[in-house]
């Protein structure tokens, strides 16, 4: 046995491999919250049954389900990548559990790829239980999966960056009370439960700009009407993610 064999080599893990622990630790946090899952799964899973099950909101569709499964998920993406990466990122950085993370070896684009990863993994699994829902509801989808696969990822970029823009501009508290105010307000106003065209016309295509009614829109138009990519809503979804991302590396702060 050489001498050297037990000699010990100081040094950094592969950023691939350091970046893959914190994305296990992240997703395990966010799993292991109940108010994150609340906002992630009961709250979406609810409204799909409930609003599928019941005549509340006339979606203009035969069936129900078949308006308000695109909807629900884009409600998930948006609940998981804005509502609950804002609110759980802004805590961390009240705590200080950035500031220390940034002093890690883990540079800091590594931390926020491992809270992107995170989001990711957490949608998987919203996406694959809300449409198990929706099936049994006998929602029948069409479209093509690609197209559906570059709406939610657009989707997820936009709002991840618009949380972390909010949770590392804000206190903790402001960051979770306007979280959860914008949450409402577009659940109501996003076309998510309630068809766009129910509202006049000027407050209609204001909305329509809106990022969660782009990912509602263009998520129906390939899964309800088949159409093969929904421009219009790639091109809006595009816009703000490259603006949320943009500013929340301008101006997020760390402590």
């Amino acid at each position: 046995m050489s001498a050297g064999t037990f000699t010990p080599k100081p040094g950094a893990a592969p950023i691939g491999r350091m970046i893959a622990a914190q994305t296990a630790f992240e997703t395990k946090m966010l799993l292991r919250n109940g108010e994150q899952l609340l906002l992630t799964i009961v709250i979406p899973s609810l409204l799909l049954v409930l609003f599928s099950t019941v005549d509340i909101v006339d979606t203009g569709t035969e069936d129900p389900v078949d308006f308000l499964a695109p909807g629900v998920l884009a409600l998930a993406v948006m609940s998981t990548a804005f509502t609950g990466q804002a609110i759980a990122t802004g805590f961390e950085r009240r705590y200080g559990v950035l500031k220390r993370l940034g002093a890690s070896p883990l540079p800091r684009w590594g931390l926020m790829c491992a809270k992107t990863l995170s989001v990711l993994v957490t949608e998987v699994l919203q996406i694959a239980l809300l449409t198990g829902i929706a099936l049994a509801l006998g929602w029948s989808p069409a479209g093509d999966p690609f197209s559906v696969l570059l709406l939610l990822v657009l989707g997820t970029a936009a709002f991840s960056g618009l949380g972390l823009l909010m949770a590392g501009t804000l206190r903790a508290e402001a960051t979770l009370a306007a979280a959860n105010l914008v949450f409402l307000l577009l659940l109501m106003g996003g076309g998510v439960v309630v068809p766009l065209d129910r509202f006049p016309d000027g407050v209609e295509s204001a909305l329509s700009l809106l990022p969660i009614s782009a990912l509602s829109d263009g998520l129906r138009d390939v899964l309800q009407h088949g159409q093969s990519l929904p421009w219009g809503a790639l091109g809006v979804l595009a816009l703000w993610a490259a603006a949320g991302l943009a500013a929340a590396g301008r101006f997020f702060r760390w402590e």
